[in-house]
């Protein structure tokens, strides 16, 4: 709850954040948005309830909607637009003839109005530039603390729609920020005129006897009247447009569309990096662990052995390091076109079957011939199924003897492990990313994946169906 002087400067505050999306809420909305966010407080209403009086909280939020930082910055945007009307304003008035002397002074205040009207159109014209957008955009997100300010565009508007929007609210900002301008200029120093002349001027007091006004209005009343009105008009006039700025500032809804895109591409990609750091830097360690336990027990008892284990982990780490610089790669986006085709495939197998075979694990492998001939992208994805298959096995049975079986037919690759299950080792908490990983590759090539015990409870058995077709078109 927050009372008294502090809801003042409570409710005056604006906070912001940087989709993002652009987001920018941009961001993003994704969509070069900047990003800020308007909001008011709830405290004055329950402090009103106490110390004054019921009334004074809404006479609290009163003033500071017309008094405080938010409005003095609203008025700061109006008064900032007045200043770009004003060469359109000037041109017209030359090309309409509204400065000439001769002319008479209603004749004169018209032309003026007229003048203020036909600088609308070449404003809107003058709008139409891209960067227009990015300037209105970030000048609104700092000064008008628009309502949804993340669906404020920050960058240039790149379709025809965007920029006949960025038009209307260029217009509407302009044609504000005259009436305002305006008013400060001329309203405000003629209320602090009236206000020191207690008694007024003999013209207005003619004029209210020529009115057959029988109390003439005094001076100061007739000048804090003028001050509300010029303030209040500040205030509704920056409320409109902090309540349209998303609607015309915003991201149309092809860049909402494209955005959209943009962010699921970099989700996909940001998966498909998790998968693959999983699958080989996961199986190089696991396959390392055991190694390095298995030389450990038989350092003393047998030597050779245990230098064997020592070269299996040197030669995993190796190959783990390599893979592990094709990931990253990616992130680097050095040499894209090369490392996003590094990796082993189904050709390799061989050489991962004779690894896992130093840590103890025996898999009896029954490879269908032609397996080099499978396209790359899609060979890249089967082999990280079978190694992340071999990884679960060696991680959650140790060194038991599995059977690998992978099939090629005219459409499909199949791909079928089993293992027992009476060596299971029990698992972290939560399980781990492994078969869900699996699911991921195999639903990625439009295949399926199941695993699970078999039916009489002694194997557990994980298989994959993969149609060559698709997936290596999709690769």
């Amino acid at each position: 709850m927050i009372t008294g002087a502090g809801a003042d400067r409570h409710t005056d505050g604006r906070t912001g954040t940087g989709a993002g999306t652009n987001a920018g809420t941009n961001a993003g909305t994704g969509t070069d948005a900047g990003i800020g966010t308007e909001h008011s407080s709830t405290g004055t209403e329950h402090s009103g309830d106490t110390g004054t009086g019921r009334g004074a909280g809404p006479a609290r939020r009163a003033l500071r909607a017309l008094f405080g930082r938010q409005a003095r910055l609203r008025w700061v945007h109006l008064v900032l637009g007045g200043a770009l009307l004003m060469p359109y304003w000037l041109l017209s008035t030359v090309l309409l003839g509204s400065l000439d002397p001769r002319k008479g002074p209603l004749l004169q205040v018209l032309l003026y109005f007229a003048a203020l009207a036909a600088s609308l159109p070449m404003a809107a014209a003058t709008a139409l530039v891209p960067t227009v957008r990015a300037l209105e955009g970030a000048a609104a997100l700092a000064l008008c603390a628009p309502a949804r300010a993340g669906e404020v565009a920050t960058g240039p508007a790149r379709s025809w729609a965007a920029r006949r929007r960025t038009a209307g609210w260029f217009v509407l900002h302009l044609a504000f920020g005259g009436i305002v301008s305006g008013m400060t200029l001329a309203g405000a120093p003629f209320a602090v005129m009236l206000i020191l002349r207690p008694t007024g001027f003999e013209e207005l007091t003619r004029f209210w006897e020529d009115h057959g006004v029988p109390g003439p209005l005094p001076g100061p009343v007739l000048g804090l009247a003028l001050l509300a009105l010029v303030v209040g008009t500040s205030a509704g006039l920056g409320g409109l447009l902090a309540r349209w700025a998303p609607v015309l500032l915003g991201p149309t809804p092809d860049e909402r569309l494209a955005a959209a895109e943009r962010r699921a591409t970099v989700l996909a990609q940001r998966n498909r990096l998790a998968r693959e750091l999983h699958d080989s830097v996961g199986h190089a360690l696991s396959a390392v662990g055991i190694q390095a336990s298995a030389a450990a027990r038989v350092l003393r008892t047998d030597p050779e052995f245990a230098a064997e284990a020592l070269a299996a982990i040197e030669e995993t780490a190796r190959g783990a390091v390599a893979e592990l610089d094709a990931v990253l790669g990616l992130l680097r986006e050095e040499e894209r076109g090369e490392a996003a085709t590094a990796g082993p495939t189904l050709a390799g197998l061989d050489d991962l079957l004779r690894q896992l075979a130093r840590t103890g694990v025996t898999v009896d492998a029954e490879l269908a011939p032609g397996l080099d001939r499978l396209p790359p992208g899609f060979s890249r994805e089967a082999y990280r199924i079978v190694q992340e298959g071999l990884t679960n096995v060696l991680r959650h049975a140790g060194p038991a003897p599995a059977r690998l079986r992978v099939s090629l037919a005219e459409e499909w690759v199949g791909i079928e492990l089993t293992s027992p299950l009476d060596r299971l080792r029990p698992g972290r908490p939560g399980g781990g990313r492994g078969l869900r990983g699996i699911g991921e590759r195999a639903a990625a090539l439009r295949g399926d994946c199941e695993a699970g015990p078999t039916d009489d409870g002694t194997m557990w058995r994980l298989a994959v169906r993969l149609p060559v077709g698709t997936g290596g078109e999709q690769r």
